[in-house]
């Protein structure tokens, strides 16, 4: 191994060199001394880094930036930091991610949408290019010990089940040595599916004894740092701390949303009228900066019905506490490293939010944001929602805030998360905090920048070079700019003069202070929207260096100005990887249609006692279709109870089980209805065939059907499912073979064990069309079993 001084570090691994001193035939000959072996490290100096990204926070949001939302933490290390004003995301969680871990624009590196609408186009796939090596390899490659925590929603999804393949995930190809977290698009705060490294794990404690993922995460960031310091106190550690907080569900203690309680009465109009106005004074935003209308698409708040406002009050005090309490939380990483002594020397960036704040909960904020998806959201009326009052942010809730509250999180700026277009979309306020090298303090920067530039800016501060090749795959240079130059001058002219911006067919281009952008899509409009065809688009023209916030249109006034930006906006596009460009969004969730891999095919799965953790890509749908269920077991002595199999959870799902020791079905509607089936006849002890039938009533989606429950064949009982989910379960909550983890599909199982008391052998699950006879009957089914035995 190379002596660290005089490290080449272009090629990675950095190759190892062969021994070329002299040979001695003894040990103990003088001749046969060697140098001591070096550890590899990165070149001295370099700094620990930790990267906090937040999830979902408008750039209006926290107090550090002006926002109603108290963020203590963030506001210290901008005290004794730098705030960045104008620094951008992609506009959505997967692509700013990736863009975030790689230095590259999202479409250069596969991500220019979710992981979960991914097509075969390569901006577009999902699968980040082996040329495009993430920083925590880099970084480890280095001497680094990298650990990543919370949210990784960077794996395509075909790769998500628990057997991989791992090259996506944190620790298999994304050069990190410990991962906690969960992998996907959000959690259930309360019951999430939590993953260590590659291997599924259950939180050690439930709500009603205090649990939240929120502090979970930070206990182990905490603990692993604590370790790392302790038996490589001169390594620099490398911590990204990605919290699903604040992407909904909303869930947070009581006591942390009480306290903004009557706070928001005032409505999303006045509030950010009082937003811009403290902006201002904090200096974060000039004091000429005008506040944007709101759009004729989102209703004013006197428009809201009265009886509904107490619901819509309490949905903003639930997400302001769930701010604060993930704040708090960052704190208690940050106090840590204060203990340790490490944190003046630790490069911090506190990038608040992956994207603007999410205008995906309706105009009226749902209870459960699955009832939305599922193309049901007349459900969830003022009554609806008032009865539940009381549980919003808590372990029953899956609750996200309206529109009016999300464009309210990003004031001053028009538009929201999706809206790529517009920096209520995209801008993000940003926070760097490391004394020991930079000499400013308290001060605001207002140079250009964009997430791709974090990757860069660290590597400068490590003194490590862009590496040009990785595992022996030449890299594709980094497109982000180093921040660096920014530190210790604010007037330093920006080095980040051009970027692009495009999602679900919203555009932009910024270049040298002026904007040309155009929305096509309505972020909380999923179904349905007419959208113009791409050359229809109307674009709008801003300068921003005289209009901060995309106020004063110019197209009209500078055509020929708008059409070289446009021009530019394509030539960006066509470098980058964004064509073609694709608005579909319900289209692309059918693999078949979007033309990425699925992991179960046909109309048959077979599933064995013990698997868990299938997430809903990784099982087959039986939704708007009849669907049989078999599944032998075992039944001991004592008799059978506890669950064969599930699917979902609380806010919507399905369970076959025994409940004193008969077999029973439930159906759980979107956290709305729970539909019950009862078998006559007990189980037996010995080996036996439990089967549950659903022949689906057709025509259409999320339709209901008749269940019918056998055993051994003999048919035990029936009953109704008036409706059914037509197109997702949850985002979250997973499928369990002889228990079910996480949120429970329900409560009747009566215990916190609810494993199936003797064994689950197998289970198969099979699928018709919309045809209630499309599927093999429990009857044939034993008849084809007794003539192969």
């Amino acid at each position: 191994m190379p002596q660290n001084g005089h490290v080449a570090r272009h090629v990675l691994p950095i190759p190892d060199r062969a021994y070329s001193g002299p040979v001695a035939y003894d040990a103990q000959d003088p001749d046969a001394a060697v140098a001591p072996i070096a550890p590899l490290r990165p070149p001295s100096g370099a700094p620990n880094v930790l990267i906090v990204l937040l999830d979902d926070v408008g750039f209006g949001a926290g107090s550090v930036f002006g926002g109603p939302c108290a963020m203590p933490t963030a506001e210290r290390l901008a005290a004794d930091g730098l705030r960045y004003t104008r620094f951008h995301t992609t506009a959505l969680c997967s692509p700013t991610r990736q863009a975030l871990l790689t230095g590259r624009n999202h479409h250069s590196v596969g991500m220019g949408g979710i992981t979960e609408i991914a097509t075969a186009a390569p901006g577009y796939s999902s699968i980040r290019p082996n040329t495009a090596a993430p920083l925590a390899e880099t970084l480890k490659l280095n001497g680094y010990s990298t650990a990543q925590f919370g949210k990784c929603h960077e794996v395509p999804v075909w790769e998500t089940s628990p057997l991989g393949p791992f090259d996506a995930w944190p620790t298999g190809g994304g050069g990190f040595e410990y991962f906690y977290g969960f992998i996907g698009g959000e959690a259930h705060q309360y019951h999430p599916a939590i993953y260590e490294g590659t291997v599924p794990v259950e939180p050690a404690t439930t709500p009603d004894e205090g649990y939240h993922f929120m502090a979970d995460m930070t206990d182990k960031a905490i603990g692993w740092v604590r370790r790392q310091k302790a038996l490589m106190p001169d390594k620099p550690f490398f911590a990204y701390f990605a919290p699903g907080a604040t992407h909904a569900p909303h869930h947070v203690p009581r006591e942390w949303a009480d306290r903004y309680r009557g706070r928001f009465d005032q409505g999303w109009d006045a509030l950010r009228e009082e937003t811009l106005a403290r902006q201002k004074a904090l200096g974060v935003v000039p004091a000429d900066a005008e506040l944007t209308r709101r759009h004729d698409e989102i209703p004013a708040w006197s428009e809201m019905p009265e009886e509904l406002k107490p619901v819509l009050a309490r949905q903003m005090e639930v997400y302001a506490g769930f701010l604060e309490y993930t704040d708090h939380h960052v704190g208690r990483l940050v106090d840590a490293l204060r203990d340790l002594e490490v944190l003046d020397d630790t490069l911090v960036f506190y990038v608040v939010g992956d994207n603007g704040a999410s205008a995906e909960g309706t105009l009226n904020g749902t209870f459960n944001e699955m009832i939305n998806f599922n193309g049901a959201a007349a459900l969830e009326t003022p009554e609806f929602m008032l009865e539940r009052l009381d549980a919003f942010g808590g372990p029953d809730s899956y609750n996200h805030y309206s529109v009016g509250w999300a464009h309210a999180m990003d004031t001053p700026y028009q538009w929201t998360k999706q809206v790529a277009s517009h920096f209520g979309g995209t801008r993000n306020g940003t926070i760097v905090h490391w004394p020991a090298a930079i000499r400013a303090r308290g001060e605001i920067r207002a140079q250009f920048h964009h997430v791709i530039d974090i990757a860069p800016t660290i590597l400068e501060a490590a003194g490590i070079p862009e590496p040009t090749s990785v595992h022996g795959v030449a890299q594709k240079p980094i497109e982000g700019t180093s921040m660096a130059y920014s530190y210790d001058d604010a007037a330093a002219p920006d080095r980040h003069v051009t970027q692009y911006f495009e999602m679900f067919g919203n555009r932009g281009i910024y270049h040298r202070g002026w904007t040309a952008v155009t929305r096509h899509k309505t972020p909380w409009i999923l179904v349905g929207e007419q959208a113009p065809t791409f050359d229809d688009d109307v674009w709008e023209l801003y300068d921003t260096t005289a209009d901060w916030t995309q106020a004063r249109d110019l197209s009209a006034e500078q055509p020929e100005r708008l059409h070289e930006l446009q021009r530019l906006w394509l030539i960006e596009a066509t470098r980058y990887g964004v064509l073609p460009l694709d608005d579909r969004v319900a289209e692309r969730i059918r693999p078949e249609v979007a033309g990425r891999p699925t992991l179960i095919k046909g109309s048959s799965q077979l599933l064995f006692g013990g698997m868990g953790r299938l997430s809903e890509s990784s099982v087959l749908s039986i939704k708007n279709r009849s669907h049989s269920v078999t599944a032998e077991v075992v039944v001991p002595d004592g008799g059978a109870s506890g669950v064969i199999i599930a699917q979902g959870g609380s806010i919507g799902g399905w369970s076959l089980y025994a409940k004193d020791g008969r077999p029973r079905y439930c159906y759980n509607l979107l956290g709305i209805e729970r539909f019950y089936v009862d078998g006559e006849r007990e189980l037996p002890p010995g080996r036996h065939q439990v089967r549950m039938e659903l022949a689906y009533d057709g025509g259409g989606l999320g339709k209901g059907g008749t269940v019918t429950l056998y055993l051994d064949g003999d048919r035990i009982g029936e009953g109704r499912v008036d409706a059914t989910a037509a197109m997702i379960f949850s985002a979250d909550d997973t499928c369990d073979v002889g228990r079910e983890s996480g949120a429970l599909v329900t409560p009747d199982y009566g215990a916190r064990d609810n494993a199936f008391t003797g064994e689950v052998v197998w289970v198969q699950l099979d699928v018709g069309d919309d045809d209630p006879d499309h599927f093999v009957t429990a009857e044939e089914r034993i008849k084809v079993a007794m003539a192969q035995q």
